[in-house]
């Protein structure tokens, strides 16, 4: 088998790995339809992009403006993918209008295809194709697609950062968390996109080889995290839960909050104080940190402040998000049972679920940023 004709399976593998991942999030009963769908047109469209490699020279000769729409359709990819991570990330996402003007590059470059391509006479048609890599329609379309690559991947690790902050401040429950699975897709993905615009400045160079072989190592690089999707869509399903985006981070709320309280503000201090006592004894009295669900609203409900105080309380005031206030209890917890000699034969996994964790990893992670040392250390050292 030569390299090209490797590099056409690898290719097609890609394809319908990618089809029968996207047939399987539109035809699931979930109740995440929409990020399905989302991460779905993704898949489709990136499957009809990469089917370039292997489409038969004779059909494109006798369809090329079929061919030449394909081109295009690698414009909704990262669309696409944005929409997913934002639909992923907050429950409470929806499409609106506004949502369409991430089409209006795949619009306009359709536009100047048409005029310029689309309208050709057959014979035109394929002078174009065949010198189509020198030409200034390939040229502006390879223009969109790196200022796509560099705005998207911008605005989606905004868009991760700002779940981060709002997660961290109003929820504990470590693996509802889909941060970590988004950053590393994100990650993986314009890796490649950022790989895939050096390889069409390869194009350019008129190095066959080397462009050959650029293309292999891409799509193998594109074929195992194709895979990669379809392994963590199948076996993470609590990957796909959401958070409420209209939640407020404490920094947002105080500016209000401190126009309200002018009058009171030689009082404030006494009030916090009091707060901050009675949170405390709460914590250690009742420990609402055991369930592994807790969010900043179910704990504002129990304690009688109103959750936008509390978020200030915890997160401004006593300057900790809420997730890492609630796991250093946990952890405190915890680290009494490790040294409890009459508890010695709990294991350190019936130990972490007791505490109100339901991730190991999550655990040892928490548990050594506490106290520089792993659990079970902890408790040899006891």
């Amino acid at each position: 088998m030569n390299i090209v004709s490797f590099l056409t399976g690898m290719a097609g593998l890609s394809v319908f790995v990618s089809l029968l991942l996207a047939f399987f999030l539109l035809t699931v009963q979930t109740k995440n339809k929409l990020a399905n769908r989302l991460f779905a047109s993704y898949l489709i469209f990136f499957a009809i992009d990469n089917s370039g490699i292997f489409i038969d020279e004779n059909f494109i000769r006798t369809h090329f403006s079929l061919e030449f729409f394909r081109w295009t359709i690698c414009a909704l990819i990262l669309p696409a993918f944005y929409l997913y991570v934002l639909s992923v990330c907050f429950a409470d996402f929806r499409l609106k209008l506004k949502h369409l003007l991430h089409i209006i590059p795949f619009i306009i470059t359709n536009a100047v295809f048409l005029f310029r391509l689309y309208l050709l006479r057959d014979i035109e048609k394929i002078l174009f194709y065949e010198d189509r890599d020198q030409s200034s329609e390939m040229f502006y379309l390879f223009l969109v697609l790196g200022l796509q690559t560099i705005f998207y991947s911008i605005g989606v690790f905004l868009v991760l950062k700002k779940y981060k902050e709002i997660y961290e401040e109003n929820y504990t429950n470590p693996r509802a968390s889909i941060f970590k699975w988004l950053f590393q897709m994100a990650m993986v993905l314009f890796v490649l996109y950022y790989l895939s615009i050096a390889k069409n400045v390869v194009r350019y160079a008129n190095i066959d080889f080397l462009w050959i072989w650029s293309n292999t190592i891409l799509q193998f690089l594109v074929l195992s995290v194709t895979c990669w999707f379809v392994l963590k869509a199948l076996n993470y399903p609590e990957l796909f839960r959401g958070i409420d985006s209209k939640l407020l981070l404490a920094r947002d709320i105080l500016p209000k909050e401190n126009k309200d309280i002018t009058e009171a503000r030689n009082n404030q201090s006494e009030v916090i104080t009091r707060q901050i006592l009675a949170l405390k004894n709460y914590m250690a009295e009742n420990e609402p940190f055991l369930d592994p669900s807790l969010t900043i609203q179910e704990l504002s409900n129990q304690i009688d402040i109103p959750v936008r105080d509390l978020s200030i309380l915890i997160n401004h005031h006593m300057d900790q998000h809420f997730f890492y206030f609630v796991n250093e209890y946990r952890i405190q917890k915890a680290m009494s049972i490790l040294k409890d000699p009459l508890k010695r034969d709990l294991t350190v996994l019936e130990i972490l679920y007791e505490v109100g964790f339901n991730s190991k990893s999550s655990f040892n992670t928490s548990f050594k940023k506490y106290t520089n040392q792993t659990p079970t250390s902890y408790r040899n050292a006891s």
